[in-house]
């Protein structure tokens, strides 16, 4: 028993106390914003007033805090092993979503595996996914073209399993994130300039001249028309943070959620403005720049290239996703159907980032000389 407790206290003597602070901060912010956002929707979809979908969200956040401290408590070497084989763990059941997956909207995106919950493979990918990127691109003694030749080896068939799904708002967050790793590596700016312009020319491709990709064009051309009769979601959150203005209408109040469907992941920061103004939208998004701003920190004091690595993908996860929610909620962006990092509804979201979160924690300890 005293090994245990020996074992947690230095955990908790090394890890960033402030890291830790604000992910606490953010998980109390989501099971609050949950408990007051669907309730209206278990009323309507249940025809009672349980608070079923806040009682799911709460198991999640509670099976999240394991995550977290699971692998923020494993030791450096044995993060590294168990996560590339828990990525080719996930990589399969990526692989099995177009064979078995639940068609939900016109894609197949879940896989329901009978004993488990319905769940959605790549947000449980997205984390190992940067750890393997990041220890390839620091493996010694070899080539550095050969080694973003081994990155696309493991990007390539990760992009083609989403496009099938078809999950374009993924490809594009995957891409962005194997972007931003092999940029901070090191690599050549005209040769990065290269990937980034086939990257563009790809998705144009894709949205435009591919028609399983229609409905993203639909929603380009409804995004960019405003008088399009294809805007209604997007209406219906520019209305409610108009609505709730600085101060919001109150705990309760908003009518987003019962307008609306998957208001509680899609559009919950409009949920928020619109019960409880602007300036908790802010002060939140206040709150996702501290927490970057103190991993990226924490990067500059670290010397392991592939920690460096791996701490700068999982936070451009986490931002990317923020700045891709936040636009389409203020109409910047066409809609994603992209959650909310730690505030959004939905358990493969809530463990994607408890494990992205429990990477940062660990990377980011004190280490004991």
């Amino acid at each position: 028993m005293n090994k245990y407790f020996d074992r947690f206290y230095d955990w908790w003597k090394n890890i960033d106390k402030s890291i830790f602070f604000l992910i606490f901060i953010l998980f109390l912010l989501g099971l609050f914003f949950s408990l007051v956002s669907t309730s209206i929707i278990a009323s309507n979809k249940l025809n009672t007033n349980s608070y079923y979908f806040f009682l799911k969200h709460l198991v999640y956040v509670g099976l999240g805090i394991f995550l977290i401290l699971f692998f923020s408590l494993l030791d450096q070497k044995i993060l590294m092993r168990l996560s590339i084989i828990l990525f080719i763990i996930t990589f399969i059941t990526l692989f099995l979503v177009p064979l078995f997956g639940i068609e939900v909207k016109g894609s197949k995106r879940w896989l329901d595996l009978g004993a488990l919950p319905r769940f959605q493979p790549i947000e449980i990918l997205k984390p190992f996914f940067v750890i393997v990127v990041s220890l390839i691109l620091s493996l010694e003694n070899k080539n550095l073209y050969f080694k973003y030749f081994l990155s696309t080896i493991v990007l390539l068939p990760t992009i083609i399993l989403l496009l099938s799904q078809p999950d374009l708002g993924q490809t594009l967050l995957i891409i962005s994130v194997w972007l931003a790793i092999i940029f901070v590596s090191g690599i050549n700016l005209f040769l990065f300039i290269f990937f980034l312009l086939t990257t563009c020319s790809i998705t144009s491709f894709l949205i435009f001249m591919v028609p399983k990709f229609e409905y993203i064009k639909i929603r380009l051309i409804a995004f960019l028309n405003t008088s399009d009769g294809n805007n209604y979601q997007a209406d219906k959150a520019s209305d409610a943070i108009s609505g709730g203005g600085f101060f919001g209408k109150g705990i309760g109040e908003g009518t987003l959620n019962s307008r609306i469907p998957e208001a509680h992941t899609d559009y919950i920061m409009s949920v928020i403005a619109e019960e409880f103004g602007v300036i908790i939208v802010i002060s939140i998004i206040l709150i996702y720049l501290i927490f970057s701003y103190r991993v990226l920190k924490k990067i500059n004091e670290i010397e392991n290239s592939s920690v460096k690595l791996i701490l700068v993908g999982c936070i451009t996860i986490i931002l990317v996703q923020t700045f891709i929610h936040v636009g389409v909620n203020i109409r910047m962006f066409p809609t994603t159907g992209m959650t909310m990092p730690f505030l959004s509804y939905g358990g493969s979201s809530i463990i994607s980032i408890s494990i992205l979160t429990g990477v940062i924690l660990n990377l980011t300890k004190r280490k004991l000389s």
